[in-house]
């Protein structure tokens, strides 16, 4: 099963870390994910740009809107991403509880549900 991993952190924290500190930090993450290539449950990861940089994008009535900055104002932004591959909830769980950056954010653990086109469901051809 594929599962991704959404980090988030405070931005603040981020902001008022020492750069040694963040290096580490840093090199750390860059480590796990070197793990989890060596393990073979490595799919793809990257690090996010600040949230600043961010645009949402919304459809309503027919009309694009686009506004500077998040999805949502809130104190943990979202930094990055991991997909990987696990045999289940709890294996990709215990993997996620690795992530050395964990001491200074939160990682939501969720099961990617892979779409299907209904014409595949209905047997014919793609």
């Amino acid at each position: 099963m594929k599962f991704m991993f959404t980090i988030y952190h405070d931005p603040n924290v981020m902001d008022a870390m020492p750069e040694k500190e963040m290096e580490a930090l840093v090199d750390s993450a860059i480590e796990y994910a070197e793990e989890l290539r060596r393990s073979g449950h490595f799919i793809a990861s990257n690090a996010l740009q600040r949230t600043g940089t961010a645009r949402t994008i919304r459809v309503n009535a027919g009309k694009v809107s686009t506004t500077a900055g998040p999805f949502a104002e809130t104190k943990e932004q979202l930094g990055g991403f991991f997909l990987i591959e696990a045999k289940d909830m709890d294996e990709a769980c215990a993997l996620a509880a690795r992530f050395p950056p964990l001491r200074v954010g939160v990682i939501e653990v969720r099961p990617v549900r892979e779409l299907e086109h209904s014409r595949d469901r209905r047997g014919l051809p793609r």
